[in-house]
């Protein structure tokens, strides 16, 4: 099994990480999920077994206390010479199984708490493992929202689960055999009355079963509902308070709470129902119990001490199974979250890159040869017959309306989709046999809309690089052109941006994000429409900046403004996923085609200035 490393190297020790995936998997193919429990216990079983040794030892007071209160009061009534004796002899063995608790218990915590520990930080990692690995489609098809609640709400119920094995299930099962073979040496007669009676609980689970499933069910998926929705609320309050629908998002909201309200008060009600049913049988057959007991001692076949050692082992059985009946709610809703966990765990949308070649070092260039694409649930090609080819170094612009293809084609040469027809070519080998993620350490991309994180303008600018001096640092900054507006911030390179870089212009945040993408010193560049969003003179100190990333370099250009490309090699103009043009900017300017018409109605719509 694979574990995580840390910057300064191999974690060891308790700082172990298990991954978890291949036991899901191995457990969807029998068809289940509550075996998955099984399967990450057994890995730790050695754990178990030691604590659970650790555990009969520290509690053996309350299974050894009822024989000597048993024994005392049987010393007691028969009295006699000696009997004094005997009772403190019993106190002494008493004080000491007493006191050994301490120890035995915090070893018995030691083991219990670093396994249970480790499987919840294995359950974590396992689905942050996955989520990098998953594919950008199947991010964009699931809510943000509902991936945090599945982390966050159905990873914390899981690892509840667990708990609840480990620290009740377990001793309530040992609890129920030691007070079994106890009182089965004392008194087979009492031991049959418990084996009859005592199961009584267990017909408690069958009765409730499929209701608990079914509210268990629907309240996880209201929860991962309005998780969704809020995340969506947060961002888009701008745009509801530009538009003054702050009254309208809360009566949707408030719908949403409304149900969730009702599901958590069906499955409380259900858990409740539940959990006083069992407590009135548990207490009816306890009665049962003190009067079956008695009724022998009464007959002469039992010692008046032991009617109150059965009835403390009866009602320690009871509650023992009363233990395992209350730990079924809890159970249903662990695997309730084990099936949502699944969902992502066992996906196969992924980009599967074993025994694909490395790519170590990159030539730059990239051809597409007769390619189209269509997305698995589509009616059309959303990109058909496309061929061109970009050589090292060179600048290559596609331009088009909306919805026309580019970013698709851009989407293709990074390798998050892949080509249902045609071949793309990176150095003359097809990206299918690349592994993409070391090919993508030779890309930088800078997308229209900044990715910043909270964090310092040095942080963003360095993510993922480790050893970058400051000298090379500083070197980027004025690249970017970031030069222009560091003295503005309060602290320089280690002012913290905000969430998103929201306390930054939009020029400010697109030159952290191309400063981001000339420290990686790129052989291929991608700019999906980098300055589309900006103002005149935002997009001015942008290009200034983008000049000098572009150089000496393999570069893609999705543009928006087409004043922007006059320098490009090859301008290619794409239309319903066509390329109907290509040629330099010249070229397609004496054609008088559609990049013409392009360029004349970009030229007819006036500059922002004249709407201030």
């Amino acid at each position: 099994m694979n574990t995580t490393k840390s910057e300064e190297g191999p974690i060891k020790g308790d700082g172990y990480i298990p991954d978890y995936e291949p036991l899901f998997a191995e457990e969807s193919q029998k068809g289940g999920s509550g075996g998955i429990i099984w399967l990450i216990m057994k890995q730790h079983m050695a754990k178990i077994i030691l604590s659970s040794v650790m555990f009969i030892i520290k509690a053996s007071p309350v299974w050894i206390i009822p024989v000597i209160s048993a024994d005392v009061i049987n010393v007691i009534v028969e009295g006699g010479e000696g009997a004094m004796h005997k009772v403190l002899l019993y106190m002494l063995v008493l004080f000491v199984l007493i006191a050994q608790n301490i120890p035995t218990h915090m070893v018995y915590a030691r083991y219990t708490d670093t396994m249970l520990r480790t499987i919840g930080a294995g359950l974590r990692n396992t689905l942050i493992k996955k989520l990098q690995h998953l594919s950008l489609s199947y991010h964009k098809e699931i809510e943000s929202g509902r991936v945090q609640s599945k982390f966050m709400r159905d990873i914390e119920a899981i690892e509840f689960l667990n708990q609840q094995i480990i620290k009740s299930v377990l001793p309530s099962i040992l609890g129920i055999i030691v007070s079994m073979g106890i009182t089965i040496y004392r008194s087979p007669v009492v031991a049959g009355f418990f084996v009859v009676v005592v199961p009584c609980n267990v017909v408690l689970v069958r009765a409730f079963r499929k209701k608990m499933q079914e509210t268990n069910h629907r309240f996880r998926v209201e929860s991962e509902d309005i998780s969704a929705k809020v995340s969506t609320m947060l961002e888009m309050i701008p745009v509801t308070k530009a538009h003054g629908l702050e009254d309208h998002e809360i009566r949707s909201l408030e719908h949403n709470i409304t149900r969730l309200k009702l599901s958590g008060l069906l499955l409380d009600r259900a858990n409740a129902y539940f959990g006083s049913v069992a407590w009135v049988v548990s207490r009816a057959l306890s009665g049962l119990c003190l009067l079956f007991t008695a009724w022998l001692a009464i007959k002469g076949k039992l010692p008046a001490g032991d009617i109150a050692m059965f009835q403390t082992y009866f009602n320690s059985i009871s509650n023992d199974v009363q233990n395992l009946v209350n730990v079924y709610p809890q159970l249903t809703k662990g695997l309730e979250s084990i099936r949502s966990v699944s969902e992502i765990v066992l996906s196969d949308k992924v980009e599967d890159n074993r025994g694909k070649q490395k790519v170590k070092r990159l030539g730059g260039s990239i051809r597409f040869e007769n390619v189209s694409f269509r997305y698995h649930d589509g009616n059309e090609d959303m990109i058909k017959n496309l061929s061109f080819e970009a050589k090292a170094g060179e600048c290559i612009a596609f331009v088009g309306a909306s919805g026309s293809g580019k970013t698709t084609v851009m989407n293709m040469i990074i390798g998050f989709l892949q080509a249902t027809e045609g071949r793309v070519l990176v150095d003359g080998k097809d990206i299918k046999g690349l592994n993409l993620s070391s090919y993508r350490h030779h890309i930088s991309v800078v997308p229209q809309s900044s990715i910043l994180f909270t964090g310092t303008v040095r942080e963003n600018i360095l993510y993922g690089m480790d050893g970058v001096s400051e000298a090379e640092l500083m070197r980027v900054v004025k690249l970017a052109n970031i030069e222009e507006f560091l003295p503005q911030l309060p602290n320089g390179l280690d002012t913290v941006i905000g969430e998103h870089g929201n306390k930054l212009s939009g020029g400010q945040k697109q030159r952290i994000s191309i400063a981001r993408a000339i420290i990686r010193n790129p052989e291929i560049l991608i700019l999906d429409e980098a300055t589309s969003a900006l103002d005149n003179i935002s997009e001015y100190q942008v290009q200034k900046a983008i000049n000098s990333l572009i150089k000496d370099r393999t570069t893609f250009i999705v543009a928006h403004r087409l004043s922007t490309i006059r320098g490009a090699d090859k301008i290619i103009v794409m239309e319903n996923g066509v390329a109907v043009e290509s040629g330099s900017y010249e070229e397609l300017m004496e054609k008088h085609g559609k990049f013409y018409e392009l360029k004349a109605l970009s030229e007819m719509r006036p500059p922002v200035e004249e709407f201030i």
